[in-house]
Protein backbone atom coordinates (compact mmCIF):
# COMPACT_ATOMS: atom_id res chain seq x y z
CA UNK A 1 0.00 0.00 0.00
CA UNK A 2 1.27 3.47 -0.92
CA UNK A 3 0.83 6.20 1.68
CA UNK A 4 2.87 9.03 0.16
CA UNK A 5 1.30 11.58 -2.18
CA UNK A 6 1.21 10.32 -5.78
CA UNK A 7 1.21 13.82 -7.26
CA UNK A 8 4.60 14.67 -8.79
CA UNK A 9 3.90 18.18 -10.09
CA UNK A 10 1.76 21.05 -8.81
CA UNK A 11 1.35 24.69 -9.69
CA UNK A 12 1.12 25.56 -5.99
CA UNK A 13 2.35 23.66 -2.94
CA UNK A 14 1.17 24.82 0.48
CA UNK A 15 3.34 23.68 3.38
CA UNK A 16 1.39 23.56 6.64
CA UNK A 17 -2.30 22.95 7.21
CA UNK A 18 -3.15 26.03 9.25
CA UNK A 19 -5.33 29.06 8.65
CA UNK A 20 -2.72 30.84 6.49
CA UNK A 21 -2.22 28.04 3.96
CA UNK A 22 -5.95 27.34 3.90
CA UNK A 23 -6.73 31.01 3.25
CA UNK A 24 -4.14 31.30 0.49
CA UNK A 25 -5.40 28.10 -1.12
CA UNK A 26 -8.98 29.40 -1.07
CA UNK A 27 -7.88 32.65 -2.71
CA UNK A 28 -5.96 30.86 -5.45
CA UNK A 29 -8.84 28.48 -6.13
CA UNK A 30 -11.14 31.50 -6.55
CA UNK A 31 -8.71 33.53 -8.65
CA UNK A 32 -7.17 30.75 -10.78
CA UNK A 33 -9.47 27.69 -10.66
CA UNK A 34 -7.32 25.75 -13.16
CA UNK A 35 -4.15 25.88 -11.05
CA UNK A 36 -3.29 22.63 -9.32
CA UNK A 37 -2.81 22.82 -5.55
CA UNK A 38 -1.25 20.34 -3.12
CA UNK A 39 -1.23 20.95 0.63
CA UNK A 40 1.04 19.07 3.05
CA UNK A 41 0.37 18.95 6.80
CA UNK A 42 2.79 17.17 9.13
CA UNK A 43 0.12 16.20 11.68
CA UNK A 44 -2.80 13.83 11.11
CA UNK A 45 -5.32 16.66 10.83
CA UNK A 46 -5.28 20.25 9.64
CA UNK A 47 -5.62 23.18 12.04
CA UNK A 48 -4.10 21.48 15.09
CA UNK A 49 -1.13 23.75 15.82
CA UNK A 50 -1.50 27.53 16.23
CA UNK A 51 -4.88 27.50 14.47
CA UNK A 52 -6.31 25.02 16.99
CA UNK A 53 -9.01 26.57 19.20
CA UNK A 54 -7.27 25.75 22.49
CA UNK A 55 -3.91 27.01 21.21
CA UNK A 56 -5.09 30.62 20.93
CA UNK A 57 -7.71 32.89 22.44
CA UNK A 58 -9.97 32.82 19.40
CA UNK A 59 -10.29 36.60 19.44
CA UNK A 60 -11.37 38.14 16.17
CA UNK A 61 -8.60 40.73 16.50
CA UNK A 62 -10.05 44.08 15.48
CA UNK A 63 -8.20 46.22 18.08
CA UNK A 64 -11.49 46.78 19.91
CA UNK A 65 -10.05 45.55 23.21
CA UNK A 66 -6.31 44.90 22.75
CA UNK A 67 -4.53 47.76 24.50
CA UNK A 68 -1.12 46.91 23.03
CA UNK A 69 -2.34 48.00 19.59
CA UNK A 70 -2.82 51.58 20.87
CA UNK A 71 -0.22 52.21 23.60
CA UNK A 72 0.28 55.51 25.35
CA UNK A 73 3.06 57.77 24.11
CA UNK A 74 5.52 59.43 26.50
CA UNK A 75 3.31 62.52 26.65
CA UNK A 76 0.29 60.37 27.58
CA UNK A 77 -1.46 60.67 24.21
CA UNK A 78 -2.75 57.68 22.25
CA UNK A 79 -2.21 57.23 18.51
CA UNK A 80 -5.14 55.26 17.01
CA UNK A 81 -3.44 54.51 13.66
CA UNK A 82 -2.34 50.92 14.35
CA UNK A 83 -5.69 50.03 15.90
CA UNK A 84 -7.42 51.46 12.84
CA UNK A 85 -5.19 49.43 10.50
CA UNK A 86 -5.90 46.17 12.30
CA UNK A 87 -9.63 46.84 12.36
CA UNK A 88 -9.60 47.58 8.63
CA UNK A 89 -7.76 44.29 8.07
CA UNK A 90 -10.28 42.32 10.09
CA UNK A 91 -13.11 43.87 8.08
CA UNK A 92 -11.55 42.30 4.97
CA UNK A 93 -11.47 38.91 6.69
CA UNK A 94 -15.16 39.25 7.52
CA UNK A 95 -15.95 40.13 3.92
CA UNK A 96 -14.04 37.17 2.49
CA UNK A 97 -15.61 34.72 4.92
CA UNK A 98 -19.03 36.19 4.08
CA UNK A 99 -18.38 35.66 0.37
CA UNK A 100 -17.53 32.01 0.98
CA UNK A 101 -20.60 31.45 3.17
CA UNK A 102 -23.01 33.30 0.86
CA UNK A 103 -21.86 31.23 -2.12
CA UNK A 104 -22.13 27.96 -0.13
CA UNK A 105 -18.41 27.30 -0.52
CA UNK A 106 -18.07 26.62 3.21
CA UNK A 107 -20.62 25.53 5.81
CA UNK A 108 -22.57 27.32 8.53
CA UNK A 109 -20.69 30.27 10.03
CA UNK A 110 -21.96 29.28 13.49
CA UNK A 111 -19.37 26.51 13.37
CA UNK A 112 -16.49 29.00 13.42
CA UNK A 113 -17.63 32.52 14.41
CA UNK A 114 -19.94 33.95 17.08
CA UNK A 115 -20.70 37.40 18.47
CA UNK A 116 -18.86 38.01 21.75
CA UNK A 117 -18.46 41.63 22.92
CA UNK A 118 -14.88 42.86 23.28
CA UNK A 119 -13.93 44.71 26.45
CA UNK A 120 -10.86 46.39 27.90
CA UNK A 121 -10.68 46.38 31.70
CA UNK A 122 -8.07 48.10 33.85
CA UNK A 123 -7.47 48.61 37.55
CA UNK A 124 -5.94 51.66 39.25
CA UNK A 125 -5.68 55.41 38.74
CA UNK A 126 -3.04 55.57 35.99
CA UNK A 127 -4.54 52.72 33.99
CA UNK A 128 -8.02 54.20 34.21
CA UNK A 129 -6.70 57.55 32.97
CA UNK A 130 -4.99 55.81 30.06
CA UNK A 131 -8.14 53.90 29.11
CA UNK A 132 -10.17 57.12 29.06
CA UNK A 133 -7.56 58.73 26.79
CA UNK A 134 -7.61 55.67 24.52
CA UNK A 135 -11.39 55.74 24.35
CA UNK A 136 -11.38 59.42 23.43
CA UNK A 137 -8.82 58.74 20.66
CA UNK A 138 -10.76 55.82 19.17
CA UNK A 139 -14.42 56.78 19.66
CA UNK A 140 -14.56 59.53 16.97
CA UNK A 141 -13.47 57.02 14.31
CA UNK A 142 -16.11 55.29 12.17
CA UNK A 143 -14.85 51.79 12.97
CA UNK A 144 -14.93 52.43 16.72
CA UNK A 145 -18.14 54.45 16.89
CA UNK A 146 -19.98 51.77 18.89
CA UNK A 147 -17.43 51.76 21.72
CA UNK A 148 -18.74 52.51 25.22
CA UNK A 149 -16.77 53.59 28.28
CA UNK A 150 -17.54 53.42 31.99
CA UNK A 151 -15.91 53.62 35.40
CA UNK A 152 -19.15 52.71 37.17
CA UNK A 153 -18.85 49.22 38.64
CA UNK A 154 -22.62 48.74 38.40
CA UNK A 155 -22.54 49.44 34.66
CA UNK A 156 -19.48 47.26 34.12
CA UNK A 157 -21.25 44.47 36.03
CA UNK A 158 -24.07 44.60 33.46
CA UNK A 159 -21.50 44.03 30.72
CA UNK A 160 -19.46 41.34 32.50
CA UNK A 161 -20.72 40.44 36.00
CA UNK A 162 -17.86 38.05 36.87
CA UNK A 163 -15.21 40.78 36.80
CA UNK A 164 -17.11 42.96 39.31
CA UNK A 165 -18.74 40.52 41.72
CA UNK A 166 -16.69 40.39 44.94
CA UNK A 167 -14.54 43.37 44.00
CA UNK A 168 -13.79 46.23 46.41
CA UNK A 169 -16.40 48.89 45.49
CA UNK A 170 -13.85 51.63 46.27
CA UNK A 171 -11.30 50.28 43.82
CA UNK A 172 -11.03 52.48 40.74
CA UNK A 173 -11.65 50.45 37.63
CA UNK A 174 -12.47 51.37 34.04
CA UNK A 175 -13.78 49.49 31.03
CA UNK A 176 -14.63 49.94 27.40
CA UNK A 177 -16.98 47.69 25.45
CA UNK A 178 -17.62 47.06 21.75
CA UNK A 179 -20.72 44.91 21.24
CA UNK A 180 -19.72 43.76 17.73
CA UNK A 181 -16.67 41.75 18.84
CA UNK A 182 -16.32 38.13 17.78
CA UNK A 183 -14.98 34.79 18.93
CA UNK A 184 -13.46 32.69 16.12
CA UNK A 185 -12.57 29.00 16.09
CA UNK A 186 -9.73 29.15 13.57
CA UNK A 187 -9.31 25.37 13.64
CA UNK A 188 -12.90 24.90 12.49
CA UNK A 189 -12.48 27.63 9.85
CA UNK A 190 -9.30 25.95 8.62
CA UNK A 191 -11.17 22.67 8.20
CA UNK A 192 -13.95 24.44 6.29
CA UNK A 193 -11.44 26.07 3.93
CA UNK A 194 -9.44 22.88 3.32
CA UNK A 195 -12.73 21.04 2.80
CA UNK A 196 -13.58 23.57 0.09
CA UNK A 197 -10.18 22.99 -1.51
CA UNK A 198 -10.56 19.21 -1.31
CA UNK A 199 -14.00 19.39 -2.94
CA UNK A 200 -12.61 21.47 -5.79
CA UNK A 201 -9.67 19.43 -7.00
CA UNK A 202 -6.92 20.35 -4.54
CA UNK A 203 -4.94 17.54 -2.91
CA UNK A 204 -4.90 17.61 0.91
CA UNK A 205 -2.11 15.45 2.33
CA UNK A 206 -2.15 14.93 6.10
CA UNK A 207 0.58 13.14 8.01
CA UNK A 208 3.13 14.32 5.42
CA UNK A 209 6.32 16.14 6.41
CA UNK A 210 8.21 18.32 3.93
CA UNK A 211 11.74 17.29 4.88
CA UNK A 212 13.72 19.12 2.20
CA UNK A 213 13.49 21.90 -0.33
CA UNK A 214 15.79 22.56 -3.29
CA UNK A 215 15.72 25.03 -6.15
CA UNK A 216 14.99 23.33 -9.49
CA UNK A 217 16.61 24.17 -12.83
CA UNK A 218 13.32 25.49 -14.24
CA UNK A 219 12.96 28.05 -11.46
CA UNK A 220 10.50 26.02 -9.40
CA UNK A 221 11.17 23.89 -6.34
CA UNK A 222 11.75 20.20 -5.65
CA UNK A 223 10.37 19.16 -2.27
CA UNK A 224 11.29 16.00 -0.37
CA UNK A 225 8.39 14.34 1.43
CA UNK A 226 8.06 11.80 4.20
CA UNK A 227 4.89 10.06 5.32
CA UNK A 228 5.08 10.26 9.10
CA UNK A 229 3.36 6.99 9.97
CA UNK A 230 4.83 4.64 7.35
CA UNK A 231 8.23 6.28 6.91
CA UNK A 232 7.71 6.23 3.14
CA UNK A 233 9.57 8.89 1.13
CA UNK A 234 8.56 10.79 -1.98
CA UNK A 235 8.92 14.08 -3.79
CA UNK A 236 6.95 16.76 -5.62
CA UNK A 237 7.88 19.59 -7.97
CA UNK A 238 6.16 22.95 -7.48
CA UNK A 239 6.09 26.11 -9.56
CA UNK A 240 5.26 28.10 -6.40
CA UNK A 241 5.68 27.20 -2.73
CA UNK A 242 4.10 28.84 0.29
CA UNK A 243 5.69 28.04 3.64
CA UNK A 244 2.83 28.50 6.07
CA UNK A 245 4.09 26.13 8.72
CA UNK A 246 3.81 28.47 11.72
CA UNK A 247 6.91 28.16 13.88
CA UNK A 248 8.24 25.55 11.45
CA UNK A 249 8.39 28.09 8.63
CA UNK A 250 11.78 29.52 9.61
CA UNK A 251 13.71 26.26 9.13
CA UNK A 252 12.23 25.63 5.68
CA UNK A 253 12.76 29.24 4.66
CA UNK A 254 16.40 28.99 5.72
CA UNK A 255 16.76 25.68 3.84
CA UNK A 256 15.52 27.35 0.65
CA UNK A 257 18.61 29.56 0.64
CA UNK A 258 16.81 32.56 -0.85
CA UNK A 259 18.60 35.86 -0.12
CA UNK A 260 15.43 37.30 1.41
CA UNK A 261 15.64 34.77 4.28
CA UNK A 262 19.09 35.92 5.44
CA UNK A 263 19.33 37.46 8.89
CA UNK A 264 16.02 36.21 10.22
CA UNK A 265 15.84 34.35 13.51
CA UNK A 266 13.09 33.25 15.85
CA UNK A 267 12.36 33.67 19.55
CA UNK A 268 9.85 31.09 20.82
CA UNK A 269 7.34 31.90 23.55
CA UNK A 270 5.07 29.23 24.99
CA UNK A 271 1.94 29.70 27.04
CA UNK A 272 -0.70 28.17 29.27
CA UNK A 273 -4.36 29.00 29.89
CA UNK A 274 -6.88 28.24 32.58
CA UNK A 275 -9.98 26.68 31.02
CA UNK A 276 -13.43 26.32 32.58
CA UNK A 277 -15.97 24.09 30.84
CA UNK A 278 -18.69 24.41 33.51
CA UNK A 279 -21.67 25.45 31.38
CA UNK A 280 -23.45 27.30 34.21
CA UNK A 281 -20.41 29.42 34.97
CA UNK A 282 -19.62 29.97 31.29
CA UNK A 283 -23.18 31.16 30.65
CA UNK A 284 -22.71 33.99 33.17
CA UNK A 285 -19.95 35.69 31.17
CA UNK A 286 -20.27 36.86 27.57
CA UNK A 287 -17.21 38.94 26.71
CA UNK A 288 -13.55 38.90 25.86
CA UNK A 289 -12.06 41.06 28.60
CA UNK A 290 -8.49 42.24 27.92
CA UNK A 291 -6.27 43.96 30.49
CA UNK A 292 -2.82 45.52 30.61
CA UNK A 293 0.35 43.47 30.05
CA UNK A 294 2.89 43.24 32.88
CA UNK A 295 6.09 45.29 32.62
CA UNK A 296 8.53 43.44 30.35
CA UNK A 297 5.86 41.07 29.04
CA UNK A 298 5.47 40.43 25.31
CA UNK A 299 2.23 41.81 23.78
CA UNK A 300 0.91 38.28 23.27
CA UNK A 301 0.93 37.85 27.07
CA UNK A 302 -1.82 40.40 27.73
CA UNK A 303 -4.12 38.81 30.36
CA UNK A 304 -7.71 38.24 29.28
CA UNK A 305 -10.85 36.44 30.44
CA UNK A 306 -12.61 35.09 27.36
CA UNK A 307 -15.83 33.49 26.31
CA UNK A 308 -15.02 30.68 23.85
CA UNK A 309 -17.21 28.63 21.53
CA UNK A 310 -15.59 25.32 20.54
CA UNK A 311 -17.54 22.47 18.94
CA UNK A 312 -20.76 24.29 19.78
CA UNK A 313 -20.00 24.42 23.50
CA UNK A 314 -19.41 27.57 25.51
CA UNK A 315 -16.38 27.74 27.82
CA UNK A 316 -14.22 30.30 29.59
CA UNK A 317 -10.52 30.85 29.08
CA UNK A 318 -8.09 32.93 31.14
CA UNK A 319 -4.44 33.64 30.50
CA UNK A 320 -2.02 33.39 28.99
CA UNK A 321 0.75 32.50 31.39
CA UNK A 322 3.86 32.95 29.29
CA UNK A 323 6.76 30.51 29.37
CA UNK A 324 9.80 29.55 27.37
CA UNK A 325 10.59 26.44 25.37
CA UNK A 326 13.10 25.99 22.57
CA UNK A 327 10.41 24.24 20.48
CA UNK A 328 9.17 26.21 17.49
CA UNK A 329 5.95 24.16 17.37
CA UNK A 330 3.86 22.54 20.06
CA UNK A 331 4.57 19.19 18.43
CA UNK A 332 8.26 19.44 17.52
CA UNK A 333 11.73 19.18 19.04
CA UNK A 334 13.69 21.14 21.66
CA UNK A 335 16.45 21.45 19.06
CA UNK A 336 14.39 23.90 16.96
CA UNK A 337 15.99 27.03 18.41
CA UNK A 338 19.65 25.92 18.33
CA UNK A 339 19.24 24.43 14.84
CA UNK A 340 17.87 27.77 13.58
CA UNK A 341 21.13 29.61 14.32
CA UNK A 342 23.01 30.58 11.15
CA UNK A 343 26.06 32.76 10.48
CA UNK A 344 23.72 35.37 9.03
CA UNK A 345 21.48 35.65 12.09
CA UNK A 346 23.90 35.25 15.01
CA UNK A 347 24.48 39.00 15.36
CA UNK A 348 20.75 39.91 15.29
CA UNK A 349 19.99 37.14 17.81
CA UNK A 350 22.77 38.23 20.19
CA UNK A 351 21.67 41.86 19.90
CA UNK A 352 18.09 40.89 20.75
CA UNK A 353 19.29 38.86 23.74
CA UNK A 354 21.26 41.88 25.01
CA UNK A 355 18.45 44.38 24.50
CA UNK A 356 15.62 42.26 25.89
CA UNK A 357 16.86 41.28 29.32
CA UNK A 358 13.58 42.48 30.84
CA UNK A 359 11.69 40.02 28.63
CA UNK A 360 14.06 37.21 29.61
CA UNK A 361 13.59 38.03 33.29
CA UNK A 362 9.82 38.12 32.83
CA UNK A 363 9.76 34.70 31.15
CA UNK A 364 11.96 33.17 33.86
CA UNK A 365 9.59 34.57 36.48
CA UNK A 366 6.58 33.20 34.61
CA UNK A 367 8.10 29.72 34.27
CA UNK A 368 8.80 29.69 38.01
CA UNK A 369 5.32 30.93 38.94
CA UNK A 370 3.50 28.45 41.15
CA UNK A 371 -0.10 27.33 40.66
CA UNK A 372 -1.36 29.54 43.50
CA UNK A 373 0.18 32.63 41.93
CA UNK A 374 -1.55 31.80 38.66
CA UNK A 375 -4.89 31.54 40.43
CA UNK A 376 -4.22 34.92 42.09
CA UNK A 377 -3.72 36.45 38.64
CA UNK A 378 -7.07 35.02 37.57
CA UNK A 379 -8.72 36.58 40.64
CA UNK A 380 -7.53 40.03 39.54
CA UNK A 381 -10.10 39.65 36.74
CA UNK A 382 -12.57 37.31 38.43
CA UNK A 383 -12.40 37.96 42.19
CA UNK A 384 -14.56 34.99 43.20
CA UNK A 385 -12.82 32.41 41.01
CA UNK A 386 -12.56 28.94 42.58
CA UNK A 387 -9.46 26.93 41.80
CA UNK A 388 -11.43 23.72 41.32
CA UNK A 389 -13.47 25.17 38.45
CA UNK A 390 -10.41 25.64 36.25
CA UNK A 391 -7.91 23.32 34.52
CA UNK A 392 -4.51 24.44 33.28
CA UNK A 393 -3.90 23.65 29.61
CA UNK A 394 -0.84 24.14 27.41
CA UNK A 395 -1.41 26.46 24.49
CA UNK A 396 0.45 26.69 21.19
CA UNK A 397 3.95 27.98 20.58
CA UNK A 398 4.54 31.43 19.11
CA UNK A 399 7.80 32.30 17.38
CA UNK A 400 8.49 36.02 17.39
CA UNK A 401 10.58 37.45 14.56
CA UNK A 402 14.21 38.43 15.06
CA UNK A 403 15.57 40.49 12.17
CA UNK A 404 18.53 42.66 11.28
CA UNK A 405 18.53 46.31 12.27
CA UNK A 406 21.15 48.82 11.02
CA UNK A 407 21.27 50.66 14.36
CA UNK A 408 20.81 47.95 17.00
CA UNK A 409 22.14 44.96 15.07
CA UNK A 410 18.90 43.10 15.62
CA UNK A 411 15.36 43.69 16.86
CA UNK A 412 12.57 41.51 18.22
CA UNK A 413 9.42 42.12 16.23
CA UNK A 414 5.98 41.36 17.64
CA UNK A 415 3.77 40.85 14.62
CA UNK A 416 3.77 39.07 11.28
CA UNK A 417 5.96 39.51 8.23
CA UNK A 418 5.59 38.24 4.67
CA UNK A 419 8.83 37.03 3.10
CA UNK A 420 8.83 36.56 -0.68
CA UNK A 421 11.57 35.65 -3.13
CA UNK A 422 12.33 38.23 -5.78
CA UNK A 423 11.45 35.77 -8.56
CA UNK A 424 8.03 35.07 -7.02
CA UNK A 425 8.64 31.33 -6.71
CA UNK A 426 8.38 31.02 -2.93
CA UNK A 427 6.79 32.93 -0.07
CA UNK A 428 6.54 32.46 3.66
CA UNK A 429 4.98 33.98 6.74
CA UNK A 430 6.87 34.54 9.98
CA UNK A 431 5.62 35.84 13.31
CA UNK A 432 2.48 35.76 15.42
CA UNK A 433 -0.34 38.09 16.59
CA UNK A 434 -2.69 39.36 15.20
CA UNK A 435 -2.00 36.52 12.76
CA UNK A 436 -5.07 34.37 12.11
CA UNK A 437 -7.58 37.23 12.36
CA UNK A 438 -5.82 39.11 9.59
CA UNK A 439 -5.01 36.05 7.44
CA UNK A 440 -7.01 37.49 4.54
CA UNK A 441 -5.10 40.80 4.10
CA UNK A 442 -1.81 39.03 4.88
CA UNK A 443 -2.39 36.52 2.10
CA UNK A 444 -3.44 39.30 -0.28
CA UNK A 445 -0.07 40.92 0.45
CA UNK A 446 1.68 37.64 -0.32
CA UNK A 447 -0.23 37.26 -3.60
CA UNK A 448 0.79 40.76 -4.61
CA UNK A 449 4.46 40.12 -3.84
CA UNK A 450 4.63 36.65 -5.38
CA UNK A 451 2.41 37.13 -8.44
CA UNK A 452 2.89 40.78 -9.49
CA UNK A 453 2.05 40.07 -13.16
CA UNK A 454 -1.20 38.29 -12.31
CA UNK A 455 -2.23 40.57 -9.49
CA UNK A 456 -3.46 43.44 -11.66
CA UNK A 457 -5.84 41.09 -13.44
CA UNK A 458 -7.17 39.79 -10.12
CA UNK A 459 -8.34 43.20 -8.88
CA UNK A 460 -11.89 42.91 -10.17
CA UNK A 461 -12.40 39.46 -8.66
CA UNK A 462 -10.94 40.55 -5.33
CA UNK A 463 -13.35 43.49 -5.34
CA UNK A 464 -16.28 41.17 -6.06
CA UNK A 465 -15.34 38.98 -3.10
CA UNK A 466 -14.57 41.89 -0.77
CA UNK A 467 -16.44 45.11 -1.69
CA UNK A 468 -14.35 47.08 0.79
CA UNK A 469 -11.06 45.98 -0.77
CA UNK A 470 -8.80 48.96 -1.50
CA UNK A 471 -11.05 51.34 0.45
CA UNK A 472 -10.48 52.77 3.93
CA UNK A 473 -13.82 52.07 5.57
CA UNK A 474 -12.96 54.41 8.40
CA UNK A 475 -13.10 57.26 5.87
CA UNK A 476 -16.36 55.99 4.33
CA UNK A 477 -19.01 55.79 7.06
CA UNK A 478 -21.90 54.77 4.80
CA UNK A 479 -19.99 51.92 3.14
CA UNK A 480 -18.63 50.82 6.53
CA UNK A 481 -22.15 50.59 7.95
CA UNK A 482 -23.40 48.77 4.85
CA UNK A 483 -20.61 46.16 4.92
CA UNK A 484 -20.80 45.68 8.68
CA UNK A 485 -24.51 44.96 8.31
CA UNK A 486 -24.15 42.65 5.31
CA UNK A 487 -21.28 40.64 6.81
CA UNK A 488 -23.13 40.37 10.13
CA UNK A 489 -26.13 38.94 8.27
CA UNK A 490 -24.03 36.50 6.22
CA UNK A 491 -22.04 35.32 9.23
CA UNK A 492 -25.12 35.23 11.50
CA UNK A 493 -23.63 37.78 13.89
CA UNK A 494 -25.44 40.38 15.97
CA UNK A 495 -25.85 43.64 14.08
CA UNK A 496 -24.70 46.91 15.59
CA UNK A 497 -27.51 48.81 17.35
CA UNK A 498 -29.25 51.31 15.09
CA UNK A 499 -27.93 54.22 17.16
CA UNK A 500 -24.38 53.19 16.33
CA UNK A 501 -24.91 52.91 12.58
Amino acid sequence: MTFISKTKHADVVLIGGGIMSATLGAFIKQLEPSWTISLFERLDEVGLESSGPWNNAGTGHAALCELNYSPAAKDGSVDPSKALLINEQFQLSRQFWSHLVTNSLIGSPKGFINTVPHMSFVIGQDNADFLKTRYEALKPNTLFRSMEHSEDQAQIAKWAPLIVKGRDPKQRVAATRAAEGTDVDFGALTRELTGYLDNNGAEINQGHNVSGIEKASDGGWDLSLKHQASGEHGSIHAKFVFVGAGGGALHLLQASGIPESKGYGGFPVSGQFFRCTDEKLASSHSAKVYGQASVGAPPMSVPHLDTRYVDGKRSLLFGPYAGFSTNFLKNSTYLDLPLSIRPGNIIPMLAVAKDNMDLTAYLIKEVAKRHGAKVDALRDYYPEAKDGDWELITAGQRVQIIKKDPKKGGILQFGTEVIAARDGSIGALLGASPGASTAVPIMIELLQKSFPKNFKGWQSKLKDMMPGYGIKLNDNPELAAELEASTAKALQLDALPAASM
